[in-house]
């Protein structure tokens, strides 16, 4: 069976819809304080969670990744509201084996802020996107798309309710796609 880490910041709700699917080798949170080290101690996942500012450098904090990745054997990192850049040291040992969610359709509106910034912008419609991760900002190849529409009598709240409901359902059906494929080994 292949294995699954699942990368989280915050709050950790789509680390709970991806919980709920899949067995999960460990959540990974980059901070100590995070609501995702709650939900997966709720859910009986292995957690874990160290900042980079315990650390000398950046590579260093990713060479302690990939040492618990490597020791976990994991086959899929699943960045789920993971707010870091993933940079050389993480990157060049499992490139094509690390994808990640936006809450917006890429390439408009990459970033932190996607749901606002689609907001702020006027447009008819924006998305969710599952892609690869690259060394840059939501610029890997992308693996799928859905549209959400901005109706006329949305609120940014109501919006940002549906683009979340798209990811629950887009992500876990990526992640088994994924997972059922020759993609990941």
């Amino acid at each position: 069976m292949k294995k699954i880490a699942v990368f989280a910041s915050g709050n950790g709700s789509n680390f709970q819809v991806i919980a709920e699917r899949f067995p999960l080798e460990f959540v990974f949170s980059d901070h100590r304080d995070a609501y995702v080290l709650e939900r997966a101690k709720n859910l009986g996942v292995t957690a874990y969670a160290f900042e980079l500012k315990e650390f000398e450098n950046k590579a260093a904090y990713e060479h302690a990744i990939v040492e618990l990745l490597d020791q976990h054997q994991v086959d899929l990192v699943v960045l789920a509201g993971y707010m870091k850049i993933v940079a050389e040291t993480l990157l060049s040992r499992y490139e094509g084996r690390i994808i990640n969610i936006h809450p917006a359709y890429l390439p408009e509106f990459p970033g932190a802020h996607g749901i606002e910034d689609a907001w702020n912008a006027g447009v008819a419609q924006s998305g969710v996107t599952v892609h690869w991760v690259d060394s840059g900002v939501d610029s890997g190849q992308i693996i799928r798309q859905e549209r959400v529409p901005i109706f006329a009598d949305d609120t940014l709240e109501s919006f940002e309710e549906r683009i979340h409901a798209m990811e629950y359902q887009l992500y876990p059906e990526v992640i088994g796609e994924l997972l059922s494929s020759d993609r990941i080994e």
